[in-house]
């Protein structure tokens, strides 16, 4: 009896320190490079991604990954493939991570150089609108892994820069927001060049759609699904709230009032659907609160957009008036507000976006501002979450501008440039003249035939001619 009481609570502990192991990256029994470079980090327990994917990667087998932003995905695919990383002597990469745009490019690229800190792996990323001639000499002096866009990475492997010959793993991260940029095409040519060698793939999309499927089908060989929840399920830990506003000026009177009262929006996104827009809505801000906001778009350089995101993750800027190209796999610590001052082209956007707050168990909040005009948008988003979104009261102290800007005045029917009959003084036509009401009967016409040509002058010369001999 005695032996009993002093062995349970040995095998208690015991199943308690287990348990502990089975909560802390130590369980995937990381090379021991790696796991530092983790230690390193601080980080000690891996999301329910990063446990899900580990040991279908770990196993060789094509997987697919449906899984939201902010879960932790990078690090999904990094650790199963760092594990069974091996050096070999070639100067082509073995592993190929594919995103779709160049923030992720670099933010990837940060990331395996973290955990790669102890390891002798040499990575580079690639990318559109730099100088390609300075990528394709970073290329010739050898690659372990590359990190790089669709489009650049075809135009390289197209001028045989890059070589996937040595490739043996591929992954596509954000695989739908691939295809809704376009790159279908460079996608499906970098698949066809790689069909030569046996390797495995690994997919990460946040939705399923029928081109993803069919993507599946023709280049991989029977993935296993890995989900971590559903396309439309919301981020628990994110307040959502709607504004019901008449129109784009009202909209930014209301974004200045909440920055003026609200203390807790710190660090804030605002998102808008394109270009100009966003330069519009910076402009206004930039009057009210001069430099604490920066833009993002496509049209600034690839400099001036990193720079703008380190100075915001520094905490040298309040907040980034972006397009979606923010919107998908960012890593931006503690952002406390994301506001659609307009709403997404597609519901699945909508989740994307907010998926830039309530990270890593942090609360967040979500505010969009809506007009007449999106509120289909508005119940399209709740059928995906299944939920209702809370409607605020618009504050009585925000003044309701009138003035429409263009994209939201009516449409005017075209005015066709036809020349109108006259009309009389009774609104009657005017009755034709006698002599355009002359009937064309048929017959032949009495109007003489122009003669032209030098045959035809000689024609006419013999003719009188004769004439004149007959006379």
């Amino acid at each position: 009896m005695k032996c009993r009481n002093f062995l349970y609570p040995s095998k208690k502990r015991i199943f308690a320190a287990n348990l502990d192991f089975m909560n802390t990256f130590e369980q995937f029994n990381l090379p021991k490079s790696v796991q530092k470079a983790i230690d390193d980090l601080g980080f000690v327990t891996p999301t329910p991604i990063q446990k899900k994917s580990f040991s279908v990667i770990m196993s060789g087998r094509d997987m697919m990954g449906i899984a939201q932003t902010g879960t932790g995905k990078t690090f999904a695919y990094l650790l199963p493939l760092l594990k069974l990383y091996k050096f070999t002597p070639t100067d082509t990469p073995k592993i190929v991570i594919l995103v779709p745009t160049r923030e992720l490019v670099v933010q990837v690229v940060e990331e395996v150089e973290k955990l790669t800190k102890y390891m002798s792996v040499r990575t580079i990323g690639i990318f559109g609108g730099v100088n390609i001639n300075t990528q394709k000499k970073s290329v010739y002096q050898g690659i372990d892994i590359l990190v790089g866009t669709p489009g650049r990475v075809m135009d390289l492997a197209l001028d045989s820069v890059i070589r996937f010959d040595d490739t043996q793993k591929l992954v596509i991260d954000e695989f739908d927001e691939m295809l809704n940029l376009g790159f279908r095409v460079q996608l499906t040519s970098i698949l066809a060049m790689m069909s030569r060698n046996k390797r495995q793939n690994i997919l990460f999309s946040a939705t399923m759609t029928d081109e993803v499927d069919a993507i599946l089908n023709d280049f991989f060989d029977f993935p296993e699904e890995v989900t971590l929840s559903a396309s439309g399920t919301p981020l628990e830990n994110i307040k959502q709230i709607t504004y019901n506003v008449p129109n784009f000026n009202t909209k930014l009177n209301l974004l200045i009032h909440l920055l003026e009262t609200d203390e807790s929006m710190e660090r804030i996104l605002v998102f808008v659907n394109n270009k100009k827009i966003s330069d519009m809505v910076h402009e206004r801000i930039e009057e009210q609160f001069e430099g604490q906001f920066g833009v993002i778009h496509s049209n600034k350089s690839q400099n001036y957009r990193l720079s703008t995101m380190a100075s915001f993750q520094e905490g040298n800027l309040r907040g980034i008036i972006t397009t979606d190209i923010m919107a998908r796999g960012l890593d931006i610590s503690n952002i406390s507000h994301v506001i659609n001052f307009e709403a997404p082209e597609m519901p699945e956007l909508y989740m994307h976006r907010i998926g830039r707050t309530g990270r890593a168990d942090a609360a967040g909040t979500a505010i969009s501002f809506i007009t007449p005009r999106e509120d289909d948008f508005k119940t399209e988003v709740e059928e995906l979450m299944g939920q209702l979104l809370e409607i605020v009261k618009f504050p009585e102290v925000v003044e309701i501008s009138t003035k429409l800007i263009e994209p939201e005045k009516d449409k005017q029917p075209i005015k066709f440039l036809l020349k109108k009959p006259k009309l009389d003084g009774d609104g009657a036509f005017h009755e034709k003249s006698k002599k355009n009401k002359k009937v064309n009967l048929g017959g032949p016409s009495k109007t003489k035939k122009k003669v032209s040509g030098s045959v035809n002058r000689n024609m006419l010369k013999t003719r009188d001619k004769k004439r004149k001999d007959k006379k």
